[in-house]
């Protein structure tokens, strides 16, 4: 038998220690080790309590050959298929993270009780919360007489016993990952060890049975999956359920899958009916817009394969300090003091006597440099007092020497704005071939100081008139 032995494993990034200390080493973080046993070092599985076996070799194949479409359980729930890729793919694992009361369950829930009423064996398995609970989620969201089955159980060895009753579950949601323990590893719930071990089994069972699960995991303050960053390594899709707790709306972010897009979302709608579908985002963020007030400007922005229309609004104003705020609220406050510099030391236009507020409507993040043209015109237009047109997206990215570089997916941008009723558009010369009505009112400046010319230009041919 192997001997038991202590070690002091990191909470944060998993790394193992022989004695304990403040500060972990590998990632800096202080009071995050915690003392685990472990039967045969850390990582030990299945393979630690059987001899070891002389390995058997595998058969070696080429890059070429005949390439199948990975098979998918379609939800029904337009918005999650389309952030996981088309559905669930069969013999797969999906984390997916979130703050809490964000909706993570509800959206689970519905997902499940959508696939139960297509004759798919759907099994929920909760560990934070009872049956009860549950049911009464599922009678809220008008999901009660969906086939449906639950349980509360945090114990895997007893898990996968439970489901290996019966015929195969199509789909098995497991809530959380973090309440999870294996009799494999000594350590306590929601420890890296455990986290680390339990994953890996449910993995395993998934692969072997080719039953998708999605595992639920919590996040830290900073907004990243607590727990060990292997395990999402280990599963094959990492999904962010995002949302502020001001505003109605949710996005399901897509960060990583092996069986399709990145960088894919989806946007739901909170109500007393659980989440409803929103088609077209860019309505919802652009539904209270005020079209005279300066210091406004439509993005048009792509999300994956999707085009997001969202307005960015910015003030500027005197400032009563020696050293003025920068408050940013959805975007990058680094990329804010860049496009201010560029500003200052190519268009001389001055902002150190001035307080920058900037925002993105709706509560929705911008993470794209495309969005640099926007909030330069909204800069100048609050800065001016000049409302920029009512019809008019800007798109494009600023470089340090004041150029305006092209972004991919201008013709997106521009024909999903058309849709929406702009008429003309700011984007990058050399933006590639670009159609429509609103291509031939586009004007394509070369550099940032054309579009700020422009702008001033339009508020002397006013003062003129």
């Amino acid at each position: 038998m192997a001997k038991s032995r202590v070690q002091f494993i990191c909470q944060n990034c998993g790394t193992v220690h022989t004695r304990w200390a403040g500060k972990c080493d590998a990632c800096g973080e202080w009071n995050t080790l915690i003392e685990e046993g472990t039967s045969g070092g850390i990582g030990a599985g299945p393979a630690s309590t059987r001899s070891a076996r002389k390995g058997r070799a595998v058969v070696l194949t080429s890059l070429s050959g005949d390439i199948e479409d990975a098979p998918r359980i379609a939800s029904g729930i337009g918005e999650l298929d389309r952030a996981t890729g088309g559905g669930f793919v069969r013999g797969s694992a999906l984390l997916v993270g979130g703050d809490p009361g964000i909706g993570k369950s509800t959206l689970l829930t519905q997902a499940a009780a959508a696939l139960a009423r297509q004759g798919h064996r759907i099994v929920y398995v909760s560990g934070e919360e009872a049956v009860a609970q549950i049911r009464l989620r599922a009678q809220r969201l008008g999901a009660a007489d969906a086939p449906v089955e639950l349980a509360a159980e945090t114990n895997v060895e007893d898990i996968l016993a439970t489901i290996a009753e019966g015929r195969r579950p199509d789909l098995l949601i497991l809530d959380s990952i973090q309440t999870l323990w294996t009799d494999m590893a000594d350590s306590a719930p929601g420890t890296v060890t455990q986290v680390r071990a339990s994953a890996q089994a449910m993995i395993r069972y998934a692969k072997s049975t080719g039953a998708a699960i999605v595992l639920v995991g919590h996040v830290t303050k900073e907004g990243q999956i607590a727990g060990p960053r292997v395990v999402e390594h280990m599963v094959d899709g990492v999904l962010y359920f995002e949302g502020e707790g001001g505003h109605h709306y949710r996005i399901l972010r897509t960060v990583k899958n092996r069986f399709g897009p990145t960088d894919e979302i989806g946007v739901f709608e909170m109500s007393d009916k659980g989440l409803r579908e929103v088609s077209n985002p860019s309505e919802l963020f652009l539904g209270e817009r005020s079209t005279k007030a300066p210091g406004a400007a439509v993005f048009a922005g792509m999300e994956g394969t999707r085009p997001v229309l969202v307005e960015i609004q910015a003030l500027v104003a005197p400032s009563p300090l020696g050293t003025p705020r920068r408050a940013v609220v959805g975007w990058d406050s680094s990329r804010l003091s860049m496009i201010l510099a560029v500003l200052e030391a190519h268009c001389g236009i001055r902002f150190a006597q001035h307080d920058v507020y900037l925002n993105v409507a709706g509560g929705y993040r911008i993470s794209e440099p495309a969005a640099d043209l926007a909030v330069a015109a909204a800069l100048v237009s609050s800065l001016t007092g000049l409302a920029l047109p009512a019809d008019c997206v800007y798109f494009g990215e600023i470089s340090l020497s004041g150029a305006v570089r092209p972004v991919a997916h201008a013709q997106q941008r521009l024909k999903e704005a058309e849709k929406l009723g702009f008429g003309q558009g700011v984007l990058p010369a050399g933006s590639g071939e670009i159609a429509g009505a609103i291509a031939t009112r586009s004007f394509q400046p070369g550099a940032l100081v054309d579009l700020v010319a422009k702008i001033a230009g339009t508020k002397r041919s006013r003062d003129a008139d």
